[in-house]
């Protein structure tokens, strides 16, 4: 299975890897990006994602470990201690890396199983960390598709695979402008509901049973006017405390589960 060993900093595949892992640019030039952890590689699999190559070390990761992985078809390298530590970009080691191949996120692409969706749009949100957060409640959700719209980051930035726990992998995902989306969402019926506080009923009277997109946008900026504007019905969560607003992660779970609470009971 072990196709070949690196052991200096200096090799020119070790290189590439640390422009992937810091450099947007480079991910989208190449098409490739970074997959770390045994977690997240079996998970990127299982999405069908092609792997290229898998890096080891064999001191946090054996090669009898490797079997559990189905890649047969993939490079096996086996590093040293050095060269892990260079490319690495988790503070808690697990001892492998995978370089894989991207997806096109268009919209273009999407395909539903069901002829009702729900779907969760985010607009423009900047914090790998929150986007992270928000596909993870997609897939506790198992909500049809993810949308992000105006992304101001790449999907495959090693933050957003770290903190959505791969589940940039299995979540269905594209990315367009507010425009497109709108348009795309229009054309297959799928009632827009925006998370906006101007011209907004409270989130738990309306009807989510039908075909759902649900619109949150960032703390800072909230949503642009284009959404209000397409929304069936401006939505929000009221505010018992000081403040008036939540986490977009936070805000996109309330009300993604209470979409899938009345179709559960529907």
């Amino acid at each position: 299975m072990l196709n070949k060993q690196i052991n200096s900093t200096q090799n020119a595949l070790v290189k590439q890897i640390v422009l992937l892992k810091e450099k947007s640019r480079e991910r989208k030039k190449t098409g490739l990006f970074l997959i770390e952890g045994a977690r997240e590689i079996e998970l990127a699999i299982k999405g069908n994602y092609t792997l290229k190559s898998i890096l080891f070390y064999a001191e946090l990761f054996s090669a009898e470990n490797l079997k559990n992985l189905a890649i047969d078809n993939t490079e096996i390298i086996e590093i040293s201690k050095d060269v892990y530590q260079k490319i690495a970009y988790r503070e808690t080691t697990e001892g492998i890396i995978a370089i894989a191949e991207s997806k096109e996120n268009s919209i273009k692409n999407l395909n539903f199983n069901n002829n009702n969706p729900l779907i969760l749009v985010a607009e423009a949100p900047e914090k790998p960390g929150n986007i992270g957060a928000i596909l993870r409640t997609a897939d506790a959700a198992n909500v049809d598709a993810v949308i992000i719209a105006n992304p101001k980051t790449d999907l495959y930035n090693p933050n957003i695979i770290r903190s959505s726990v791969g589940c940039v992998f299995t979540n269905q995902i594209a990315t367009g402008s507010t425009k497109d989306i709108i348009t795309f969402l229009k054309t297959k019926k799928i009632n827009i509901y925006s998370a906006i506080l101007q011209e907004s009923q409270e989130y738990y009277k309306q009807d989510y049973t039908k075909p759902t997109a649900i619109v949150v946008g960032t703390e800072a900026t909230g949503l642009s006017e284009a959404w209000r504007a397409a929304a069936k019905q401006n939505i929000s969560i009221p505010m018992q405390g000081a403040i008036d607003s939540m986490n977009v992660s936070v805000a996109a779970g309330v009300l993604i589960f209470e979409a899938k609470r009345q179709r559960d009971f529907k």
